[in-house]
């Protein structure tokens, strides 16, 4: 019996692997209402000046969420401007607020959750010390631009 288990377990670790070894080429849906939400808050943050705006599709390689969103912001004022723009469109858009949200008056890292979509807005000294996107980089990514793109 103890052979069986330890067959099984092996089994469902090299699935898990074989996953995670192939979710980077995974194609995000950009018809997925998650994604379309998490390209708003790109759009918000793109209309603060917000800069390096990446999308990464986690809840491939995650439960945490389904997207993060990562902003640069420049100032701590900025930061600040780009988290105000973020909730305030997703409210006005989708009639959502974040489930809690951390870092907003400090204006070094600010995050907003939403729940399936987690975004941070980073100074760019903290953005390259904490390095969400080197941790998550086994995540699909979409990198913004100011349309949605059409493959």
């Amino acid at each position: 019996m103890t052979e069986l288990i330890s067959t099984d377990l092996d089994a469902d670790l090299t699935a898990t692997q074989d996953e995670v070894t192939t979710a980077p080429e995974a194609v995000i849906d950009r018809d997925d209402p998650l994604f379309k939400m998490a390209w708003l808050a790109a759009e918000a943050a793109d209309d603060r000046k917000g800069g390096d705006i990446l999308l990464l599709q986690v809840g491939v390689v995650s439960s945490i969420a389904e997207y993060f969103v990562i902003v640069t912001g420049y100032s701590r004022v900025q930061v600040r401007a780009i988290t105000n723009a973020v909730d305030d469109k997703i409210k006005e858009v989708l009639g959502r607020d974040p489930i809690r949200s951390a870092g907003t008056a400090e204006g070094i890292w600010s995050c907003l959750d939403y729940g399936d979509i987690v975004v941070h807005i980073q100074m760019p000294d903290t953005r390259e010390f904490y390095g969400l996107e080197a941790f998550w980089g086994h995540s699909p990514r979409a990198v913004f631009e100011s349309e949605i793109p059409t493959d």
